[in-house]
C-alpha cells in the first residue's frame, strides 16, 4: 500500500472512532504523497472510522486541486452553479482506480493549500470556543505559549469561498511567520490541524483537544436518575404521532438518555439555549438543534413542525423531552448520528453560554447550506441512500 494512503487510513480511523471529535460523515482528512504530485483525501459523506484500503478515499492530482481556487472564472459564478462546477473539477482531478461512486471531499481544494497531513474535525471542545462570542479571545489566551499561534478563520460559506479565504489567510500567515499554520480554528465550523507527518498531526490533535477541554465544563458521567418505561413509551408515541402529523412523513423513533442529557435538561434556560443552529453539520445531520419539549403534546409539537416547514426551514429530527430524554426521528443508520450531534450541541451550548453567549449561523448562512447540493449529497449518504 502507498505510504500516503496508509497514513490517511491511520489518521482517519484513529480520529473517526471518537464521537467527541467528529460525528457521522463529518470531518475530513488528507495526506499528500512524498513527491508532491498527489493527495489522498477522504471521500465525501463517508465516515472517517470506516475508511479502508478499498473504500472511503480518492486520490487527486495536487496541482489540479490547487488550480480550482486560482480559477477567476469560477469565482464569478452564482453560488449554486459555482459549487457544482467545483464538484466537477475535483472529480476531474481524481486519478485512481476507485471503482465505486465516490466524490472527493468538498474541501479537497482547501486541503491542497495546507501541509502534508491534514485532519479536519468537529470536536465539541474546539466547537465550544468556535461558537462562543468571546471564543477567539479565549483561544488566543489559551494558546499564547505556542511558537506558531493558531489561525482564526472568520465564518465563511463552506466550499469554494472557504477554500479561497483560507488560501489567502495561509499565504498571509506564511509571510508573517515563515511557516504555514499548524492549527486553524474555523468560526462556527470546526478545527483543522496540519503537519508534515501523520504521527505529528495526531499528537497535535490530542494536545489541542486536551488544552481546550482544560477550560471547559465537562458533562456528568454518572448514571442518570432512571426514567420509568411508561414515560419513555408515552414520549416516543407522542413524537411518533407529532412527526407524522407535522411532516406528513413516517419514520422510525429512537430513545437515548445519559448523564449529559439529564444534566442539560435540568438547566433552567435549556430551552432558550437551543435557539439557532450552531454549525453546518448540525444543520445537515440533525436538521438543526433539538426541539425543546416542556410537555409532550402531539398536536402542539406537530404545529411547531409545520411552522418550521412553512418558514422554509428543515423540520426538527431531535426532540429533548423534559424529564424523559432525547427522542430522535430517523432511519436506523441516521439515529446514532442525530444522538451524537445532539450531545455535541448541548456540550457546546453549555460552555459557549459561559463565554459571552452562543454564536449561531444566521439566516443567510443557513439558507446557503440548505441549498447546497454537496450537503444534500452528504445527508443522502448518511441516510444509507445512493
Amino acid at each position: 500500500m502507498n505510504q500516503a494512503l496508509a497514513d490517511l487510513i491511520k489518521i482517519s480511523r484513529e480520529t473517526g472512532a471518537d464521537p467527541t471529535l467528529v460525528q457521522g460523515g463529518g470531518g475530513n482528512t488528507s495526506v499528500k504523497t512524498a513527491d508532491g504530485k498527489y493527495m489522498y483525501i477522504k471521500a465525501s459523506g463517508t465516515a472517517l472510522k470506516d475508511m479502508s484500503e478499498k473504500v472511503g478515499w480518492r486520490r487527486l492530482r495536487l496541482e489540479t486541486a490547487l488550480s480550482v481556487v486560482k480559477d477567476k472564472e469560477i469565482a464569478q459564478m452564482p453560488p449554486q452553479k459555482r459549487e457544482l462546477k467545483v464538484v466537477d473539477r475535483l472529480l476531474e482531478a481524481c486519478d485512481d482506480n476507485v471503482k465505486v461512486e465516490a466524490r472527493p471531499s468538498v474541501e479537497a481544494h482547501l486541503h491542497a493549500w495546507l501541509d502534508k497531513c491534514v485532519i479536519h474535525l468537529h470536536p465539541s471542545s474546539a466547537g465550544a470556543f468556535a461558537n462562543a462570542r468571546n471564543g477567539r479571545a479565549k483561544l488566543e489566551k489559551l494558546f499564547k505559549a505556542e511558537k506558531l499561534p493558531p489561525l482564526w478563520v472568520p465564518y465563511t460559506d463552506p466550499g469554494y469561498m472557504l477554500a479561497k479565504r483560507i488560501a489567502g489567510l495561509v499565504e498571509r500567515y506564511q509571510k508573517e511567520h515563515g511557516s504555514r499554520p499548524a492549527i486553524l480554528f474555523l468560526e462556527k465550523h470546526g478545527l483543522f490541524v496540519t503537519a508534515p507527518a501523520a504521527g505529528t498531526a495526531l499528537r497535535l490533535v490530542r494536545r489541542v483537544i486536551r488544552l481546550c477541554n482544560s477550560k471547559l465544563k465537562q458533562p456528568k458521567k454518572a448514571k442518570p436518575k432512571p426514567v420509568s418505561p411508561e414515560k419513555i413509551d408515552a414520549a416516543m408515541a407522542c413524537i411518533d404521532q407529532a412527526y407524522t402529523l407535522g411532516t406528513g412523513e413516517k419514520t422510525d423513533i429512537w430513545y437515548y438518555y445519559n448523564g449529559a442529557i439529564e444534566e442539560f435538561m435540568l438547566l433552567k434556560d435549556a430551552g432558550k439555549m437551543l435557539v439557532g443552529c450552531l454549525t453546518p453539520d448540525e444543520l445537515v445531520y440533525s436538521s438543526g438543534p433539538a426541539m425543546w419539549v416542556e410537555k409532550c403534546d402531539a398536536r402542539s409539537i406537530a404545529k411547531r413542525l409545520k411552522k418550521q416547514i412553512a418558514a422554509g426551514k428543515k423540520h426538527s429530527a431531535a426532540f429533548l423531552v423534559k424529564g424523559v430524554g432525547l427522542v430522535a426521528a430517523g432511519t436506523e443508520k441516521m439515529a446514532p448520528t442525530i444522538r451524537d450531534i445532539v450531545l455535541y450541541s448541548i456540550f457546546i451550548r453549555t460552555n459557549a453560554a459561559r463565554m459571552g453567549g452562543i454564536l449561531t449561523l444566521n439566516k443567510r448562512q443557513e439558507e446557503f447550506i440548505n441549498n447546497w447540493e454537496s450537503e444534500a449529497f452528504r445527508k443522502k449518504l448518511a441516510d444509507g441512500k445512493r
